[in-house]
């Protein structure tokens, strides 16, 4: 089965890596990472990744991913990445996402009816496209898969194995990474934080959300149906 990642300048890392080491250990997936070009891409921090293959010869998707990060407002109105996903998806079994990577899904038109969820910052701009945000940390819709913020992405990528090929091998994978969260301290999500943490996150990042949500709109009001 071919698992299309979408690598694009400026996403963040974790959302991508995290379901990658998740995904590769299982022989009966072949991992694509891909871009316009094979150049390396630049993530949000300064890694630079390399592309496995452009979209000119990327095979057909069985699993199309899709991952967030800054990069995502230069995706949202990028013709180019949007027609590519829509063909891609045509014939995808799964179409997925970790972070805000649902909201190029959604501009692609490809999550239009259907539950679906993001980073807590984003989650109400999925009803601009006609999707319904779920605050869930993983949401299953059919053949949508989509998982919540950055390290929610090894949640989703378990859940995606165990949807494939069962529980028992997904739970192994678990124990193999290792995967047993305890952060060392609360607040990890807008439910459990202080209002105080809140407050500090959200004044730190309001100017990008508006700014985001000009592009979106946007991108809301150029979707036609695909």
């Amino acid at each position: 089965m071919h698992v299309v990642m979408l690598l694009y300048p400026n996403l963040t890392q974790l959302d991508l890596t995290g379901p990658y080491e998740v995904l590769a250990r299982y022989k009966e997936l072949s991992l694509h990472l891909v871009w316009k070009d094979v150049e390396p891409v630049r993530d949000g921090s300064g890694l630079r990744i390399l592309p496995s293959c452009s979209f000119a010869d990327c095979p057909q998707a069985d699993i199309l991913f899709v991952p967030g990060g800054l990069g995502i407002a230069a995706l949202l109105e990028d013709q180019q990445v949007l027609d590519f996903l829509r063909r891609q998806a045509e014939n995808a079994r799964y179409i997925t996402s970790v972070c805000t990577g649902s909201l190029v899904l959604a501009a692609a038109g490809l999550l239009s009816g259907y539950r679906a969820t993001c980073h807590w910052s984003a989650l109400p701009q999925l009803a601009l496209f006609g999707a319904e945000p779920v605050a869930e940390r993983v949401v299953h819709d059919r053949n949508r898969i989509t998982g919540a913020g950055v390290t929610s992405g090894i949640d989703f990528a378990l859940s995606l194995m165990a949807a494939l090929f069962g529980e028992d091998r997904a739970k192994a994978t678990q124990l193999m990474i290792e995967y047993d969260p305890a952060p060392p301290f609360a607040g990890g999500s807008p439910s459990s934080a202080s209002p105080e943490t809140l407050a500090a996150v959200r004044a730190i990042t309001n100017a990008f959300q508006a700014k985001r949500e000009e592009v979106l709109r946007r991108a809301a009001a150029a979707l036609t149906p695909h």
